[in-house]
């Protein structure tokens, strides 16, 4: 485990700047060329200010909300140097591969650089995964650019146009200086405001106006599709969004942005996962997922997420995390304050503003409780502070043995230590206090548009003991570290409810299993299936991990039937009223094999049921705070 952080009176404070500071590094030129993105290529030409000598150049490494050195460098290609008409050779650092070295020859003022981005068609990962189809494109700027080493992010500033096809619309927090046609040149920013910046763009684009009535600063809502069909965001919906905004201007009583703009893409041929910037998000989602109900529930907390991201990991952000340039590793032991936190919050704010119902939102809630519970063995030797530190590693684990390895937990095991805090903080101070006045003192303050302000885990101790005194320390310690095999129900607990199992399958689960195309059996048998019935996981310690049964492997013959999720399914309520063993058909690497599953308790699902006696603090909670 990670030492406790020295305490740290003044927190850093770097401003990202509107009026630029061109004198304190070069002004580059910035020219991307995205008219054949239909064909998943970008182009690049710069052209840097430079002086005779030693030359090195990056290629961003590790990339904000990533929290990984995952920048895309497999995906350069065309790179060339040249200067007063003549190219300049240059060499791929041995220790580095996102680092180049060039000799800048006497006379040379001036360097022009050309590069490709070749956009991948692998749908999994990040924003290096696949970002562009027949019909839109994102833009994320750090995989078109180098830049020069030796100066911060913030001091380097890039004077950037963009071409897209013709008549494509687009949508981006970052400025315009004028527009014509198919060309946009954008006002001159820093190289780490670009970066927060991305450019959604597409021949089917919609603008939604999502401002609350009386909000002075502008929200939108840029959608891309593949089809004008999918842009069809309802009126009810538009207004939960719009709730959403006023949601959040209520828990923090502040914002930190000129305008804000939800960058949402709906393909089915793009990476999907959402990502953080300060002005704006880039989430990506199936091509229906406005459309349909089952989608539409599964991305209800993503918007909010990523908006509440804004405050936390944008404005605030753990001091290791806010690295200078992005060559420099980041340290990710608080990212259960950075996405824990923010994943409590985008969920609450999405009860808050209609996007789930409390009953959804309990659903959730036992689902995370469970999933760490008997289906998160892994508990028992990595601690929740280990999944924060080994963050860059696990993002790209396969989800195979994902119960004993564990990945990401911080995610979702912080919802449930965020709903602890905030039931201790209202118990400590008998209801006058709750997580909103910490959300007040800790990310508010004036609004001077986008900047970073950084944080320690001192800070954030002695915040939360500015709204009620307590050994927050140990609070945070004792739950980071713990290895139980039970899940942290410390908050559920005080808010008045408990995870129970029964034989009805929540709302929450089967709209997860009905996107993913997945059979949960995790609380049965153990079983976490694919629809053709390949196992994705297999939970050590369960019955069907007893009987020789692993990730893997593909389950063929329920009882002698063809495996279909149906057949799973009624065998599973059937067994309470059988002697016998389910037998299992199972083909690994070439080999059929049948294994007798011990198992007799039916279906298994978590649910949150009230304890009597207590006061029902998750309605409480979970109320909203604005106005509508």
């Amino acid at each position: 485990m990670r030492p406790l952080y020295r305490v740290l009176m003044i927190a850093a404070v770097f401003m990202c700047p509107f009026a630029l500071r061109a004198q304190a590094g070069p002004t580059i030129t910035l020219n991307v060329d995205a008219t054949q993105a239909p064909m998943k290529i970008i182009h690049t030409h710069m052209v840097m200010p430079v002086h005779a000598g030693a030359l090195t150049l990056y290629y961003p490494k590790w990339i904000p909300g990533e929290h990984a050195p995952d920048g895309p460098i497999l995906n350069l290609t065309g790179l060339k140097f040249i200067a007063n008409g003549r190219s300049i050779p240059w060499r791929r650092d041995l220790l580095d591969m996102f680092t180049f070295h060039l000799t800048i020859p006497d006379g040379v003022s001036s360097l022009n650089v050309d590069l490709d981005y070749i956009e991948p068609a692998v749908t999994s990962g990040f924003s290096a995964g696949a970002s562009a189809t027949d019909k839109l494109v994102v833009i994320s700027w750090n995989q078109n650019l180098l830049y020069p080493a030796g100066l911060r992010a913030q001091e380097i500033t890039y004077d950037a146009t963009l071409r897209l096809p013709e008549g494509w619309k687009f949508g981006t927090a970052l400025p315009i200086a004028q527009q014509a046609g198919d060309e946009i040149q954008f006002k001159p920013v820093s190289l780490n405001r670009l970066v927060d910046s991305p450019v959604i763009a597409g021949q089917y684009l919609r603008v939604v106006n999502v401002t609350p009535p009386g909000e002075p600063i502008h929200h939108e809502m840029d959608i891309a599709a593949d089809s004008e069909a999918a842009l069809n965001l309802s009126p009810e919906l538009q207004k939960d969004y719009t709730r959403l905004v006023a949601e959040t201007g209520a828990l923090f009583g502040a914002r930190h942005y000129r305008d804000y703009h939800f960058l949402l893409t709906l393909s089915d041929h793009v990476a999907h996962f959402g990502l953080e910037h300060h002005e704006s998000d880039d989430s990506r989602v199936a091509e229906r997922s406005l459309i349909e109900s089952a989608p539409r529930l599964q991305m209800a907390g993503l918007l909010p997420h990523e908006f509440v991201h804004s405050w936390n990991g944008k404005f605030r952000r753990p001091r290791d995390l806010s690295p200078p340039y992005y060559e420099e590793p980041m340290k990710t032991d608080l990212l259960w304050v950075y996405e824990g936190l923010t994943d409590y919050l985008g969920n609450l704010l999405a009860t808050r503003s209609g996007l789930l119902t409390p009953q959804q939102y309990r659903e959730h809630l036992a689902m995370i409780a469970a999933m760490l519970g008997p289906g998160r063995p892994g508990r028992t030797w990595r601690p929740l502070q280990d999944t924060a530190d080994a963050a860059q590693i696990l993002y790209f684990s396969p989800d195979e043995w994902r119960n004993w390895r564990r990945t990401t937990d911080y995610y979702e095991e912080g919802d449930l230590l965020w709903l602890e805090v905030n039931t201790t903080l209202r118990h400590l101070t008998r209801g006058r206090k709750s997580l909103k006045d910490f959300c007040h003192l800790f990310y508010g303050g004036p609004n001077d548009g986008p900047q970073l302000k950084t944080y320690t885990f001192q800070d954030l101790v002695q915040a939360l003991n500015q709204i009620a005194p307590y050994d927050w320390t140990n609070f945070f310690r004792t739950r980071l570290e713990s290895t139980s095999p039970e899940p942290p129900m410390g908050g559920i607990e005080a808010a008045g409810w408990k995870l129970i199992y029964n034989d009805q399958e929540p709302e929450m689960l089967r709209v997860e299993d009905e996107v993913h195309h997945t059979v949960n059996a995790v609380y049965s048998v153990g079983l976490l299936l694919k629809e053709d019935g390949d196992i994705q996981d297999c939970i050590v310690g369960s019955p069907a991990y007893k009987a020789g049964i692993s990730a893997g492997m593909r389950l063929m013959a329920v009882n002698s039937k063809a495996f279909t999720p149906a057949v799973l399914r009624d065998a599973l309520k059937e067994s309470p009223n059988s002697s016998q063993p389910l037998r299992l058909l199972v083909l690994n690497d070439g080999y059929y094999e049948t294994f007798n599953v011990d198992y007799h308790g039916g279906e298994r699902y978590p649910h949150l049921a009230r304890e009597k006696g207590k006061p029902d603090l998750l309605d409480e909670i979970s109320k909203p705070l604005a106005a509508h």
